[in-house]
């Protein structure tokens, strides 16, 4: 384990009882690799940051469960960005759970619904995926009209949820990449704009950023936050001199 992760029993006793830090493995075809969905909890049930890879329902259930919460009492999902591993399990839930409001910025509804094509989800990409992935990717491309988006998000908007959301729009992974801070706890759910890799915070990863100057750019929005807690999507938990840390990312394209 990198050393500025934690388990999630741990980062919830550091971030508070509201917010619930989930570790879900993306399954086999990506080397199982950990992805770290986020849960906001209030007295009218549970809001879900990201709902994790394509097929990965139940590793997603039992994750609630490790927390001492359950599925059934989600209200809401909002989505960082149109990514797979972000919306792979959206219309599993809403199977299961109908009455489930889904929110996403704006700019990104639109490949979300199908009206768009996916960036990255290309029909090349889904070809290289074993065949049932490839169905269930298929599957999630031929449902994409039936979603529906309760609300779209925007830039700089507060949400009440788990004690209080800032949206950070923060385009180039995605044109409607969002980050979100909670400043109660001075913490940033940063999403894909970034990483912890070998126990260092990173920027984007330049592979799936298809617009990497605008990604960076995006980072000049968090050191104006006040910082000390990074949970990234893709390598978990940061807490190490986190404004420094984000200054020296934002200069570095310069």
């Amino acid at each position: 384990m990198l050393r500025n992760q934690r388990n999630p029993k741990q980062l919830n006793m550091n971030i508070g009882t509201q917010i619930l830090i989930l570790e879900v493995s993306m399954g086999p075809f990506f080397g199982h690799s950990i992805i770290h969905p986020v849960l906001l909890k209030d007295e009218d049930g549970l809001t879900l940051i990201d709902s994790g890879m394509l097929g990965q329902l139940e590793p997603l259930r039992k994750a609630i469960s490790d927390v001492g919460e359950d599925i059934s009492r989600l209200k809401r999902i909002i989505i960082t960005h149109q990514d797979i591993d972000h919306i792979g399990n959206v219309q599993a839930l809403l199977d299961l759970l109908p009455n489930t409001a889904l929110l996403a910025h704006k700019d990104d509804i639109p490949y979300m619904t199908g009206e768009r094509p996916f960036i990255k989800l290309t029909p090349e990409r889904i070809n290289l995926m074993e065949p049932a992935l490839k169905q269930q990717a298929e599957d999630m491309i031929r449902r994409l009209p039936d979603l529906r988006f309760a609300h779209m998000l925007e830039d700089g908007e507060h949400l009440p949820y788990g004690g209080g959301i800032q949206i950070i729009h923060t385009p180039g992974h995605t044109p409607g990449h969002i980050n979100l801070y909670v400043p109660a706890h001075k913490l940033l759910l940063a999403a894909d704009e970034l990483r912890v890799v070998e126990g260092e915070l990173v920027g984007p990863a330049e592979s799936a950023t298809p617009d990497m100057p605008l990604a960076l750019k995006s980072l000049d929005k968090l050191t104006v936050l006040d910082v000390d807690k990074v949970l990234c999507y893709h390598g978990g938990y940061y807490d190490q001199n986190v404004q420094a840390r984000l200054q020296a990312l934002s200069q570095s394209r310069e």
